[in-house]
């Protein structure tokens, strides 16, 4: 099946080969881990790595937002991208000269610096493979260990929303008989909310874990969270954000909104205490939130993280 490796396959074949222990290496690859962490003389040195798959369009701002998300999930600001493009001999300079100029702009916006890559052609592969990594610097340890029995989930953005807008630029022959042409560039326009770096770095001072919720979906990001974290997840489900085209489409294609991938979602888990605080701050800077549910000892619900996307862009 395509997609993200499950947890146990990636512990076995890919997380239990980690190379040499290394004192300033403090969070490595782990599940539910979106970024490491390494020590250095300015702070801690953060670094994530994302591709960029089942999209075309918009594919090189998807990039740096994917990977940017991951870096403010540490409480990093988001300064350093290495990106590798790798692009079938067919689609010539334009592509590469369209994937860049989108990575640049996107960049300026966020004040991020393309501080290398490799760019080649390849007649190996039929599809480009893009792939990124974000650096940045952060002051505190931000990581599963750090949640407590009775934080708050909490979340920002809403479920799908990545899912909905590849489809409805790659794919619309789907919604066809679901949405209108309106409705159809609403979903479309959801591409310019990818982005949770400004909820992270609002909540950064109050959160002692983020998560950025992508392959899976938000039931994939907090089975995942569970799983790694040995917490139990007592969930509202009434209480978590779908937007109701979301829900439409959800009924007419009969797939799961909550395991369709959601980048512009933001998972945090906030002390009881700090609750109120955290979400004024997000309000002020107009940016909706959820409380969907507390971290528990017990384990009280089911969750998966099967991808929903793969199976909707192959009918």
């Amino acid at each position: 099946m395509p997609g993200k490796l499950q947890p146990d396959i990636l512990k076995k074949s890919v997380l239990d080969y980690s190379g040499a222990s290394r004192d300033d290496l403090i969070i490595g690859g782990g599940i539910g881990e979106d970024a490491a962490l390494i020590k250095v003389p300015e702070g801690i040195l953060t670094a994530a790595s994302d591709p960029v798959v089942g999209a075309s369009k918009n594919s090189g701002a998807l990039l740096v937002h994917i990977n940017a998300n991951d870096v403010a999930c540490k409480g990093a600001d988001p300064s350093w991208l290495i990106v590798t493009l790798i692009i079938p001999e067919k689609f010539g300079v334009k592509m590469v000269e369209d994937i860049m100029s989108e990575i640049h702009e996107t960049c300026l916006k966020m004040n991020i610096a393309i501080a290398g890559g490799h760019t080649e052609f390849t007649d190996r592969y039929n599809q480009p493979v893009i792939s990124g990594t974000m650096l940045g610097i952060t002051r505190r340890e931000m990581s599963l260990s750090k949640i407590h029995e009775g934080d708050l989930i909490l979340v920002t953005g809403h479920a799908g929303l990545e899912g909905m807008s590849i489809i409805a630029h790659d794919r619309p022959d789907l919604f066809n008989n679901i949405f209108d042409s309106n409705e159809l560039n609403i979903i479309r326009s959801w591409s310019e909310n990818f982005s949770i770096v400004p909820a992270a770095g609002i909540l950064r001072d109050y959160a002692s874990y983020m998560h950025d919720p992508t392959e899976g979906g938000l039931n994939g990001a907090l089975y995942e969270i569970s799983l790694a974290s040995n917490f139990g997840i007592d969930l509202d489900k009434n209480s978590i954000p779908i937007n109701e085209l979301t829900k439409r489409a959800a009924k007419e294609l009969n797939f799961e909104p909550l395991n369709l991938i959601s980048s512009g979602m933001l998972i945090a888990s906030i002390p009881p205490d700090k609750i109120k605080q955290a979400q004024e701050n997000l309000n002020n800077a107009g940016i909706k939130s959820s409380v969907i549910g507390k971290f528990s000892n017990e384990r009280k619900i089911s969750l998966n993280a099967n991808e929903e996307l793969w199976d909707l862009l192959a009918r």
